[in-house]
């Protein structure tokens, strides 16, 4: 490294350790390699991300860093996981046997080599008979022979290898989309919810923040009517109009079963019922036909409570989930599809 690459980089790590400071974001190597990179300025739409988040949530939460990385950092860098680890030493440890026979059969035929010149340099000295020139240049053709087989063999080896890595690297992304999404619905899930939540409540830069808590009506009457195939294709209907409501720093996540949960930043209890209750709308509005039955649902309804977090009593993750799921009762208990509380 230059000095003025190494000038550089100092430069840029003395911008990224304040900002990691200053919102809060834990001193991680992937996190580093995040700010470092956002500071560099060398991929505009990671900082866009960077910020639109910020501006959002007035922090980096662990799980929008890892996000973060995930999507703009770790296909550009080598992830240290086990599974990975194992599977290139397994497949470096084959490479390895087959270049070492490769190797010895190069010596041994650099060693015919050296024998055959020296034979070819009697040609003049003595004087070779033209079967003993043939016989010597038969002995090249085979060990070299030998040799491009090998050679091949290696070949192919390392274009297997190839393959191998390519598909662990898919393995991988699919690994780590799974330790932070729902499988059936594509939703943030259980887990990331909680993380997301306890970084909402720790962080003293976030501002006022609501939880809504999504329970499908009727949902089991659903399943033993229709099917559970026909239920989870509701499921991830209704994870799609969520989806589409995830702008300006909305999360959505399957919670559990059939509840969903959304955590939505910078909107005091009013701001955030309008929300609710205009995805409520979009939900009982859907549409979704059996093809098996010809059957159609054309009613598919939700109920949802909100609790605006209370920052003046501190309060914990498990009473703000408590205060939500409160309202959803309430909203069940009223007759189902509606948006709790009322006032």
């Amino acid at each position: 490294m230059s000095d003025d690459q190494f000038q550089q980089s100092t430069a840029f790590l003395k911008k990224a350790v304040p900002l990691m400071m200053k919102y809060k974001v834990p001193t991680t190597p992937t996190n580093y390699a995040l700010w470092y990179t956002y500071v560099a300025d060398t991929d505009p739409q990671l900082n866009a991300d960077v910020d639109d988040t910020l501006t959002h949530h007035g922090t980096c939460s662990p799980l929008q860093s890892d996000m973060l990385y995930q999507k703009h950092v770790a296909d550009k860098h080598s992830q240290d996981m086990s599974a990975l680890k194992q599977s290139l030493e397994s497949m470096m440890t084959e490479m390895s046997h087959s270049m070492s026979d490769t190797l010895q059969d190069t010596d041994a035929f650099q060693s015919v080599l050296d024998r055959t010149f020296e034979q070819l340099a009697r040609v003049e000295d003595e004087g070779l008979s033209i079967d003993e020139t043939i016989a010597v240049v038969r002995s090249v053709v085979k060990d070299s022979q030998s040799l491009t087989q090998s050679t091949r063999y290696f070949k192919h080896q390392l274009s297997d290898a190839q393959q191998e890595i390519s598909q662990l690297k898919q393995t991988l992304a699919e690994m780590t989309e799974q330790a932070t999404h729902d499988g059936l619905t594509g939703l943030l899930n259980r887990r990331a919810f909680d993380r997301e939540l306890t970084a909402y409540i720790d962080s003293n830069l976030t501002p006022p923040f609501c939880l809504a808590m999504i329970d499908l009506d009727h949902f089991k009457k659903l399943n033993d009517t229709y099917g559970h195939v026909i239920g989870d294709t509701v499921l991830k209907q209704v994870a799609k109009r969520l989806s589409d409501y995830c702008r300006d720093g909305i999360q959505a996540f399957r919670y559990g079963g059939e509840e969903f949960a959304l955590l939505i930043p910078q909107k005091r209890l009013n701001g955030a019922k309008r929300i609710a209750e205009t995805i409520r709308t979009a939900i009982d509005r859907m549409i979704i036909k059996d093809r098996r039955r010809g059957n159609t649902l054309d009613h598919i309804t939700v109920s949802i409570g909100v609790a605006e977090y209370d920052n003046e009593t501190g309060e914990s993750a498990s009473d703000l989930i408590h205060r939500a799921d409160k309202h959803l009762y309430s909203a069940k208990k009223l007759g189902r599809n509606r948006v709790m509380p009322i006032n």
